[in-house]
């Protein structure tokens, strides 16, 4: 999600920063689609975002329900003794958690009666959140509530036509589209229609082989104010990740069209930022 996405470089700089002084960090990996729990996505993935501390694999989600989560990402601190001393929902409040890790490592080098010299605190240059109005948004027929045309909640192959005028943040869908219970899936040249109200847009996409996806906001195709993975106005889909397509200057309502130029290519989920 693009919100633990946020979080990865404080938590690798309060690791490769406190490491020594003894702080240990574990990221738990608890997959939301299927293809999260193949360990060569998440190694690459690892890669790709420079995460330098341990990952463990939590696909049956043992250790989710053993800490009653329901969040991603969720943040804890655990004392020298065992004992679970802070615990943070979502992300931001960087200062606050690295603050009472620097309070947690005095304590324990007071505890086992060692010298420590923390230094200064550290310093990340991160993407920042922005005001969002528009929810998390799933393409698969287990959690399309947000879908505006067709059936929600039903799995199959059917065709479907754009609206003129679309609502906030309700999804539709143009031609003809697979449902699955995780994602719908183009079955010819298809669209897809999304007016939101937030700064950035991402999308959580597979294919099996490359499959180009134009992306238009407000009735043009997309350059200025283009996500990372957008070139052109263009974005190819070309394996199981979360694709940046729009980073607007500022934060307002845009209608964005996704224009699909084959078959084959998988939608889960519009997150916003």
């Amino acid at each position: 999600c693009i919100n633990c996405q946020r979080t990865f470089p404080y938590v690798n700089a309060w690791y490769e920063k406190y490491e020594d002084d003894g702080l240990i960090v574990i990221g738990i990996h608890t997959p939301e689609f299927a293809f999260e729990k193949d360990i060569r996505n998440v190694r690459e993935a690892m890669q790709r975002f420079g995460i330098k501390y341990p990952v463990v694999l939590d696909n049956n989600y043992g250790t989710w329900r053993a800490y009653e989560n329901q969040y991603w990402p969720r943040k804890y601190l655990i004392d020298i003794h065992g004992n679970i001393v802070y615990d943070h929902i979502g992300e931001g409040a960087y200062e606050e958690t690295e603050a009472k890790i620097r309070e947690l490592l005095k304590e324990r080098a007071e505890f086992l009666n060692e010298e420590i010299n923390l230094g200064g605190v550290t310093t990340v240059n991160a993407k920042k959140a922005t005001k969002v109005q528009s929810p998390e948004t799933y393409f698969g027929a287990s959690r399309n509530e947000y879908l505006g045309n067709g059936v929600r909640g039903s799995v199959g192959e059917r065709a479907y036509t754009l609206p003129q005028d679309p609502k906030g943040n309700t999804l539709y869908l143009g031609g003809t589209w697979k449902t699955a219970p995780e994602y719908t899936e183009s079955v010819t040249e298809s669209s897809v229609l999304y007016r939101y109200s937030a700064g950035a847009v991402y999308l959580v996409a597979n294919a099996a082989s490359p499959v180009v996806v134009e992306v238009w906001q407000d009735g043009k195709l997309l350059t200025e104010g283009a996500g990372s993975d957008v070139k052109n106005g263009q974005v190819t889909i070309t394996e199981s990740r979360l694709y940046d397509l729009v980073n607007n200057a500022t934060p307002g309502e845009h209608v964005l069209e996704l224009r699909v130029k084959g078959a084959g290519v998988q939608f889960f989920a519009f997150t916003f930022g």
